[in-house]
């Protein structure tokens, strides 16, 4: 039995439907999958219907993106509520900051020649969060870019010319979100960042595991910061980052190709706390 942590439909930036992501899931042998878009939820609802039929368990899921000392570190929440008006407030605005990023990149894009409009990246999000990999997808509709990643290596990584800094929320706050409302916090791909007493200070923040089994991770890694959950008491979590079939390269694997086996999902259950009375659900 295994499950599959960490992937992404076209809520954010994943190429397939969530219902669609779900069928994948089942084609794959998946007990379970958690649906973890980009600073949104609402592929959830679908995949989850559609995994009722199947089943295919779907744990409501999200990706935060948070402050680190190296930068920006992602989030993995985990058994997050759905129609929660905490968390949504929390969700819309960070969209909005997205979109005002993706209309930053645009301009930058437009200033050099690039013959690109925000109607081409909102057409590649379909409705879902805007992110980078949109704005790249359109480049390469656009043919301003011979596929996604030159358009990151020449335009839209850190440091090229149409790169625009996030706005990103301190990690303590997004896991007394994520707390607050009954869910599971997991840090994301952490590669070779984060010494040990840097994660130590992110369990005092309220981090409550890490996610050791991912493409991007060699199996030194993995066993580094295995080793180090061990020690500190985090749980551990992994997954395929998937987001479809056209982009693997080493960041991303095919749907349950990481074997992530369904005791750690257990495990990740068990760190689960109730949801606090100031977190308001929507009517």
């Amino acid at each position: 039995m295994h499950v599959d942590l960490h992937c992404h439909s076209t809520a954010s930036d994943g190429e397939c439907a969530p219902a669609d992501v779900t069928r994948r899931a089942k084609q794959a042998g998946l007990a379970a999958i958690a649906l973890t878009d980009h600073d949104t939820t609402d592929g959830v609802a679908a995949a989850a219907a559609e995994g009722a039929s199947l089943g295919v368990r779907v744990v409501p899921g999200c990706e935060f993106s948070v402050k680190a000392p190296w930068g920006e570190l992602h989030l993995l929440g985990y058994f997050l509520p759905l129609g929660d008006a905490r968390l949504e407030d929390f969700l819309r605005e960070t969209r909005a900051a997205r979109r005002r990023r993706g209309e930053q990149m645009v301009a930058k894009l437009q200033q050099l020649g690039v013959p690109i409009a925000l109607d081409d990246v909102e057409a590649q999000a379909k409705g879902g969060a805007v992110g980078r990999p949109h704005v790249a997808r359109a480049l390469v509709e656009r043919e301003a870019s011979d596929n996604i990643s030159d358009a990151f290596n020449r335009y839209l990584g850190r440091g090229r010319p149409a790169y625009v800094e996030k706005p990103l929320p301190r990690l303590a706050d997004v896991t007394e979100l994520v707390h607050a409302v009954g869910g599971v916090s997991v840090a994301a791909h952490l590669g070779d960042h984060g010494t040990e007493g840097q994660l130590r200070q992110f369990q005092e923040q309220g981090l409550d595991g890490l996610e050791v089994r991912h493409p991007s991770h060699a199996p030194s890694v993995e066993q580094r910061l295995t080793r180090i959950a061990e020690r500190l008491g985090f749980a551990i979590s992994g997954g395929s980052d998937w987001h479809g079939d056209t982009e693997f390269g080493d960041t991303h694997a095919p749907l349950g190709g990481m074997r992530i086996p369904v005791e750690w999902l257990e495990l990740l259950e068990q760190r689960r706390g109730p949801i606090r009375v100031s977190a308001r659900t929507s009517a």
